[in-house]
């Protein structure tokens, strides 16, 4: 039985892709040591499921159908870059949002909940925080970290733009030599 690594996510407008790129280019300067995330794999995860068998997939997708089928459309607004766990110890670059959090935390707690009692999934142990990786940080010596703290204070309003939710995406997630790429098994329309 195939196993395919599994996550659940919602696509952001081109606009706020373009964005986020342009700021990974002027936190590059930094000089840390960052394995960026290329625009085409931005996207806004709901809920991570590892590695499933392939034959769960479609339950998956139905589950996820249902929930996005009582839940309206709705705009997030892109803004302030920051860090995970903080600056100081940098590990997740990230941009954040202004608008739209509280209806992300429900569509991601909806989400969670259903998966959890028509599939048996276990619930998210950490809070959600909805942000768009820019980046994970591989290494830093001091100097390079002091370099992309300030950047990202520098940033710390940047303007991501504002994108339209209108439905979310089961993806699978393929690794190769140039990094991950994804393939969508099922989008559900938000259409409540």
């Amino acid at each position: 039985m195939a196993r395919l690594r599994t996550f659940i996510a919602v696509e952001l407008a081109g606009s706020v892709l373009a964005r986020a790129a342009q700021l990974i280019k002027e936190l590059q300067a930094a000089g840390a040591d960052v394995n960026w995330v290329k625009a085409p794999q931005m996207h806004l995860t709901l809920k991570f499921l590892g590695d499933v068998a392939d034959t769960e997939t479609p339950d998956i997708c139905r589950v996820v159908a249902d929930v996005a089928s009582r839940c309206e459309p709705f705009e997030i607004v892109c803004r302030g870059a920051g860090a995970f766990p903080d600056l100081r110890q940098p590990r997740t670059i990230w941009l954040g949002f202004t608008q739209g959090v509280q209806e992300l935390t429900e569509l991601q707690r909806a989400i969670d909940d259903a998966l959890k009692k028509e599939m048996g999934y276990g619930r998210e142990q950490r809070r959600f925080h909805p942000h768009l990786t820019l980046g994970r940080v591989k290494r830093f010596d001091e100097q390079t970290r002091s370099n992309l703290a300030g950047l990202l204070q520098k940033h710390a309003t940047f303007d991501g733009d504002l994108s339209v939710i209108e439905e979310v995406v089961v993806f699978a997630s393929f690794l190769g030599r140039s990094g991950p790429t994804h393939e969508a098994l099922g989008r559900a329309e938000l259409s409540g």
